[in-house]
C-alpha cells in the first residue's frame, strides 16, 4: 500500500494519571456530569477522550512544524465550513484529498492511522479501518463523588442587571487506569510504523497534560506509563493490566485529595511480567517522581520493583 514499514511488535499499553477538582469526562446528556458507575462509585473515562487528548497534542505537533509530522494532519476533527457548520466525513476527506483517494488519506492521517476510521471513498462509499490501538474504557481505582460547583458570572444576561448564575460538576480527585493494546496485525492494514508508535508514546505522557490546559480539563497529571513490548513474532499479550495494580492508603477513598495520599502497588503487575519475561522485548517506563509504589509490601520506585523482579535487562526507563 505504501513505503512504510509497518511496526512489527505487539505490545500493552498501562497509563495512569490523575484528576484535581476537574471533570474528567463529562456526558453531555446528563447535565455533563462526571461519568460514574453509580453501583460501585467508579469514575469512568471514555476512550474518546483519551484519543481526544492524543489527538490534540499531535495537532499542536503539527502546528508547531515537527518534522516527525510533516505533511501530517488529523482527520478527526472539529473544523467548521465558511457557513459556520460542521464539517461531515465526507468534506473533510475532501480537504485532505479531493480525489477520495483512500490511500493517501491513510498515509496523510496518523490518527487514522492509530486508531483507525471510516473514510469516505468515490462513489458513496466508506472504507472502514480497524485500529491497531485500543483502549479499554478508563476507570479510577478508587471510589469516587463528584460535586456541583455553583458561581456567578462576570456579566448580566440581556434585559437583566443581575449576573448570571453558572453550575459545574467536578471531582475532588481521580487516580485514573486506561488500559490499551498496540495490534501489530491490524498495523498492516492502516501502516502504523515506528515514527507513530514513538509519536503515540510521547502524545500519551503528554498529551494528557498539556492538551488538558484549558479552564474544565485544568488539573491532569500523568503519573505512570508503562509499555510492555513482546518480541517479533509474538501474538500473545497479558491482558487486563489495569487490574494488575491497586491503591494501598490509610484513608478512606472519599478522602484522597492528592497522589501522595496513597502507595501504588505494582506487586501483582510485576509478578505477572516475570512470568511472561521471556515473551518481552523491552518494558518502557516513565514515572512523575511524586508517585509513590511499592513490591511486596515495601516501598520502592516501579523501576526497581522490575530489578528486584529479573527484569532490569528489559527495562528502558525514561
Amino acid at each position: 500500500m505504501s513505503e512504510r514499514e509497518p511496526i512489527k511488535n505487539r505490545s500493552e499499553i498501562l497509563l495512569l494519571y490523575d484528576v484535581t477538582n476537574a471533570n474528567p469526562n463529562g456526558d453531555p446528556l446528563d447535565e455533563n456530569k462526571p461519568r460514574m458507575d453509580e453501583a460501585t462509585g467508579i469514575n469512568l473515562v471514555t476512550d474518546v477522550r483519551l484519543k481526544r487528548f492524543i489527538r490534540d497534542y499531535l495537532q499542536e505537533l503539527i502546528d508547531n512544524g515537527d518534522s516527525r509530522l510533516a505533511g501530517q494532519q488529523i482527520f478527526v476533527i472539529e473544523k467548521l465550513t465558511e457557513e459556520g457548520k460542521v464539517l461531515t466525513a465526507n468534506q473533510r476527506a475532501k480537504e485532505i484529498d479531493n480525489n477520495l483517494n483512500v490511500e493517501t488519506i491513510l498515509q496523510k492521517c496518523i490518527d487514522i492511522r492509530l486508531f483507525g476510521g471510516v473514510i469516505p471513498s468515490k462513489g458513496n462509499r466508506s472504507i472502514t479501518f480497524t485500529g491497531p490501538v485500543q483502549f479499554k474504557m478508563g476507570h479510577s481505582l478508587h471510589r469516587v463523588e463528584p460535586i456541583l460547583i455553583q458561581g456567578t458570572g462576570a456579566f448580566a444576561t440581556e434585559g437583566k442587571e443581575q449576573k448570571t448564575f453558572r453550575e459545574e460538576w467536578i471531582v475532588p480527585y481521580s487516580f485514573i487506569a486506561f488500559y490499551g493494546v498496540v495490534n501489530q496485525n491490524a498495523a498492516r492494514t492502516t501502516t502504523m510504523d515506528d515514527t507513530d508508535a514513538e509519536l503515540l508514546w510521547e502524545a500519551l505522557w503528554n498529551g494528557v497534560k498539556e492538551s488538558s490546559i484549558s479552564r474544565s480539563k485544568f488539573g491532569h497529571q500523568p503519573r505512570l506509563l508503562l509499555q510492555v513490548i513482546y518480541k517479533e513474532g509474538e501474538n500473545f499479550y497479558i491482558g487486563e493490566l489495569d487490574k494488575l495494580v491497586k491503591i494501598v492508603s490509610d484513608k478512606d477513598d472519599l478522602e484522597l485529595r492528592d497522589v501522595q495520599d496513597f502507595v501504588l502497588d505494582v506487586t501483582e503487575l510485576v509478578n505477572k511480567l516475570a512470568q511472561v519475561k521471556d515473551k518481552i522485548k523491552q518494558i518502557r517506563l516513565r514515572v512523575d517522581e511524586r508517585l509513590r509504589t511499592q513490591y511486596k509490601g515495601e516501598e520502592m520506585s516501579a523501576a526497581k520493583a522490575l530489578e528486584k523482579a529479573g527484569l532490569k535487562e528489559l527495562l528502558k526507563e525514561e
